[in-house]
């Protein structure tokens, strides 16, 4: 008999996006409905999470955070509107919110020449609406500028050889020729800004940015040789600027993160760098809802390889086995073997193509699928 079954059962269901078909909230939603049709008088908690790419700032409302609206520049310069997250003194940053592909228009890319200032625009609202911590959640970017645009944003001043602005993007980060920090919001020293990433790069080279992420925002490798030279001469002119520090920050984890933002959040806003999942765990309450769980339940559009690598459910199943819970997970589709589920906590894995086999169908009707999903895992854990 599993250890879920029995009285006082209560799931946990803290499930990040199925990217494309249902956010967080929804997934928790739907296993919800699924689970009470089998299980009527079953207690469920849902605490939506995100390992910081884009959903971080849904996740965070979810769990009771505040979200706070505003006009910010997208990334390739039009206003958009686009939120942050505050409870008490704590915000919550997305840069996918502002600067992210999906604020792309349908089918475009712009790997040259989009730009993170309006992710700075988002920092600088969370810094007046009196932020003392920042949790700043980065992934899912349009971007690959080093967090150029970002640092403008907050007050720094990246000039070219005529003392002119350099223009928007990692393409034109080439023609720098003197960068100044000094005009760096003051209220950022006194700030704690945590950068939370599932992604541990450096900022260039064969695992960089660039070469690694730029392909999937549109970049040929023309331009993935120009933008991995761009931050290169991005980083060998901050270190004329402040020192060596520059340097040692682009080999640091997390440097390439989110096309080289998380080199501009370490070198410009004296962020620390902490796994994306372990800090959205923390924020969002997960070790007292864990507690109160019998059975949890976790999961993601796709359960692979990069799963395992500081993926949301990964970092869920982790907490749960050292808490001693039974962790069972759903996904549109399973690509990992069961012992490399059991590895990561993970006791079983319900994909919804086990129900429905086209994925194009599981897709456009995963929320009725993974409905059904929710009463398979009641069957299985809760009666």
């Amino acid at each position: 008999m599993n250890r879920s079954r029995g009285r006082n059962q209560r799931v946990l269901i803290a499930a990040d996006k199925f990217k494309g078909s249902l956010t967080a909230v929804q997934v928790a939603e739907r296993v919800t409905a699924g689970l009470r049709r089998v299980a009527p008088r079953v207690e469920v908690e849902a605490l939506p999470v995100a390992d910081g790419g884009d959903g971080t700032v849904d996740a965070a409302v979810a769990a009771g955070f505040e979200r706070r609206e505003l006009r910010v520049a997208g990334p390739l310069g039009h206003e958009i509107t686009a939120a942050f997250a505050l409870r008490d003194d704590t915000a919550v940053v997305e840069m996918a919110e502002a600067s992210g592909l999906q604020r792309l228009p349908a089918g475009s890319f712009a790997p040259l020449t989009s730009s993170t200032y309006g992710s700075g625009e988002l920092l600088r609202a969370a810094l007046d609406a009196g932020a003392r911590t920042i949790v700043f959640g980065v992934g899912g970017s349009a971007t690959t500028d080093g967090g150029a645009g970002m640092l403008a944003a907050l007050g720094a001043r990246f000039l070219d050889e005529d003392g002119e602005p350099v223009p928007p993007g990692g393409g034109s980060l080439g023609q720098l020729a003197t960068a100044d920090l000094s005009g760096l919001d003051p209220r950022l020293s006194s700030v704690d800004v945590v950068l939370a990433s599932d992604v541990d790069n450096p900022l260039t080279g064969p695992k960089g940015a660039p070469t690694v992420y730029g392909p999937q925002k549109g970049a040929s490798p023309d331009d993935v040789a120009v933008l991995d030279a761009g931050l290169a001469h991005f980083a060998a002119v901050l270190e004329k600027a402040i020192g060596s520090k520059a340097a040692e920050y682009a080999v640091a984890p997390g440097a390439g993160a989110a096309g080289g933002i998380g080199y501009g959040a370490l070198v410009g806003l004296g962020a620390s760098f902490r796994p994306g999942i372990e800090v959205m765990l923390d924020v969002l309450g997960f070790a007292p809802a864990l507690e109160r769980a019998t059975l949890v339940i976790t999961g993601e559009g796709s359960l692979d390889e990069q799963t395992l690598h500081g993926k949301a459910p990964a970092g869920v199943a982790a907490a749960a086995r050292a808490a001693d819970k039974e962790v069972i997970a759903v996904c549109g589709r399973l690509a990992l073997p069961p012992e490399a589920l059991g590895r990561a906590g993970i006791r079983r894995a319900y994909p919804l193509t086990d129900i429905e086999p086209d994925v194009s169908r599981c897709i456009a009707e995963a929320g009725p699928i993974l409905e059904d999903v929710g009463e398979r895992i009641a069957q299985d854990f809760l009666i």
